[in-house]
């Protein structure tokens, strides 16, 4: 029976800190995502490019984020999201697996969030999974109309005989989503205590996978100081079995 590893992070940009105590952690971060050893990591708030920042930062890497945090032998898949004055950043997803295709729709609620879903296809074995990477709106009402919007799209996108995942930073204090996401059948480890947020003292899950589809076998949140330098919110592994 294939185990399939599945991780959400949001990678901060690949920066912590504000103005000129800012540090770069996105060699940081290419490492971490190695040790996660996941099949598919789903990652949110990737830079493609950040004029201002390369010119700060000696060690800017040349590639895109997503290009450069990608483990020997994985593919990469990115999208942008938010266009700003000095660059752009979005979702992206990394994968063991072939990549079969892609898609991706704009969830923006309103005009001072830009946030879209990343749709991949991705060949696991003899059978296609959808993974969608999403990274929702801070205000509550706004993530609860986006998730509306992901059922709309989930039943006009995949077959329902397809398992499904989608992952991401919710924003969702207190799991209030968990209830409209069962509504279109997505489940994920209720019971199960993954607190993501803040990395350095977290208290709150505000990362989720969710799957239909697919038999979840177990949750884990990486512990240890350096996950709590490297991005404001903690990565969250999943396993299912498919």
């Amino acid at each position: 029976m294939t185990v399939l590893r599945v991780a959400t992070y949001n990678i901060h940009k690949g920066v912590q800190g504000i103005g000129p105590v800012r540090r770069l952690e996105i060699h940081n971060l290419g490492h971490a995502v190695e040790q996660l050893d996941a099949d598919i990591v789903c990652l949110q708030e990737v830079r493609k490019l950040h004029r201002g920042e390369e010119r700060y930062f000696t060690r800017w890497p040349e590639l895109p984020q997503a290009e450069f945090l990608a483990p020997e032998g994985y593919q990469s898949v990115y999208q942008t999201n938010a266009t700003t004055r000095h660059g752009e950043h979005g979702n992206a997803l990394l994968t063991r697996w072939p990549v079969v295709a892609q898609g991706h729709e704009d969830m923006s609620d309103h005009r001072f969030e830009q946030r879209g879903l990343l749709h991949v296809k991705v060949q696991v074995q003899r059978r296609v999974v959808h993974v969608i990477v999403v990274h929702l709106g801070l205000i509550a009402a706004s993530r609860l109309r986006q998730v509306e919007q992901l059922g709309r799209f989930i039943a006009r996108e995949i077959p329902l005989r397809e398992p499904v995942l989608v992952a991401g930073d919710f924003n969702d204090w207190g799991a209030k989503l968990r209830e409209p996401m069962g509504r279109f059948g997505m489940k994920d480890f209720t019971g199960q205590k993954a607190a993501t947020y803040p990395s350095r003292l977290p208290l709150a899950q505000l990362d989720f996978v969710y799957a239909r589809g697919l038999k979840p076998v177990g949750l884990q949140v990486p512990k240890g100081p350096i996950w709590g330098r490297m991005s404001d919110h903690l990565p969250l592994l999943a396993e299912f079995r498919l």
